[in-house]
């Protein structure tokens, strides 16, 4: 009968489940989140309730396996949230625990190379949104940006924003995932917060009703000066498109007259 581990979606349940399958000595198994589990007849459901101490001792277990660069594609990969993502890791935790030598360079397993594939996939999304993301600042003195990753990459720019803009109160949203990071810069501290905005205002720029005036001039300033710039004779729409894919283009302000 297959076992079913349902889990919260946080790095640290998913964690808690892979101890849970030591713990259990579970073979038949499928690691899911709670709001993807489909029950079949031949199944049993476990409810894993995330356990910081389960947890922080599956990733000790894997820090005296795994080199940091690897623990890092590991999570990148997590953050895929691909659909085969939990068994893949799964399977590759118990090849690591299973096997006394390093696995890193054990191009015959399949999740050595499938992980190593993921995790730069995801990384280059994570330096397109460091590029791509554009503040608008608010009324309240609130900068405020909208994403839409093919991957979880939140988790990881948020270090590259608040040591660039230290300075300032910002929030980058999510609209894919319903949830953004806050900076307080009074507090240097971050905040992740949960924000359900409808599909139109989150897609959108901020109207200019609650843009701060400055913001509503640079806007204004900045179109006028990337229009001026363009010299129609020397366009080359193909090499443009490839270092800033069109799925980018409602998020740039130069690009407002064109969407």
């Amino acid at each position: 009968m297959t076992s079913h581990l349902l889990y919260d979606g946080s790095f640290d349940g998913f964690l808690t489940s892979i101890f849970e399958l030591y713990e259990r000595n579970l073979t038949d198994f499928i690691i899911a989140t709670r709001n993807r589990y489909q029950p079949t007849l031949n199944s049993v459901c476990i409810e894993i309730q995330t356990d910081a101490v389960k947890s922080k001792r599956v990733w000790a277990g894997l820090k005296k396996k795994l080199s940091v660069t690897k623990r890092n594609e590991f999570y990148k990969t997590f953050l895929s949230e691909l659909p085969e993502m939990e068994r893949l890791l799964s399977d590759f935790v118990r090849h690591v625990f299973n096997t006394e030598d390093s696995v890193e360079d054990d191009l015959g397993h399949r999740g050595v190379i499938s992980i190593k594939k993921i995790a730069h996939q995801v990384h280059r999304e994570k330096h397109r949104m460091e590029a791509f993301v554009r503040f608008q600042r608010t009324k309240d003195d609130l900068y405020f940006a909208t994403i839409h990753p093919d991957f979880n990459v939140l988790p990881l720019i948020v270090s590259h924003f608040k040591e660039r803009y230290a300075d300032q109160h910002w929030l980058i949203y999510d609209e894919r995932r319903k949830y953004g990071i806050m900076y307080d810069c009074l507090s240097s501290t971050v905040t992740e917060v949960e924000v359900d905005l409808d599909h139109e205002t989150s897609k959108k720029f901020v109207p200019q009703n609650l843009c701060h005036e400055d913001e509503v001039q640079y806007q204004k300033l900045w179109k006028s000066y990337f229009h001026s710039i363009n010299i129609d004779t020397r366009k080359n729409t193909k090499l443009h498109v490839r270092h800033v894919p069109t799925r980018y283009w409602r998020y740039l302000v130069e690009k407002q007259d064109l969407h």
